[in-house]
């Protein structure tokens, strides 16, 4: 069964994604990435700037069938075709269909009131399926 677990609290969910996915990268974990299309496009940015020493190799889902095989990150707005199902990071409002597929899947919730309350309705939701779910609060690390 999925392994699910909430990042609560997060300050910039850009920003800590792209740190998340430098630690998955060095670990040598293949993540896939689900948001809505404007989320990714700026973390695509992010990921190419938010440090000036490091680079997270990724690519899009639009990218060439090697590329795709290659990449260590994949961002994606849906879950076809997905070259694996290792890891899967939800920046997104919704529940991404298909995330069962997945060995681990991590959702990253903000300290807005409306990110919150999805993230409660997405908790709801993967708990009342029987999903075993870990809890990380930022706040008090």
């Amino acid at each position: 069964m999925t392994e699910v677990a909430f990042h609560f609290n997060v300050p910039d969910k850009l920003a800590y994604g792209c740190r998340l996915l430098r630690k998955a990268w060095g670990s040598g974990a293949r993540v896939i990435v689900t948001a809505e299309p404007d989320t990714l496009e700026r973390l695509d940015l992010m990921l190419w700037t938010f440090s000036a020493l490091e680079f997270v190799p990724h690519c899009r889902q639009s990218a060439p069938v090697a590329t795709l095989a290659a990449s260590p990150v994949l961002l994606a707005s849906t879950l076809a075709d997905c070259p694996h199902h290792e890891v899967l990071v939800n920046l997104g409002q919704g529940v991404p269909p298909g995330f069962e597929r997945f060995e681990r899947f991590i959702e990253l919730v903000t300290v807005a009131d409306a990110d919150r309350a999805a993230a409660r309705s997405r908790w709801k939701h993967y708990t009342d399926r029987g999903y075993a779910m870990k809890r990380h609060d930022l706040a008090s690390a």
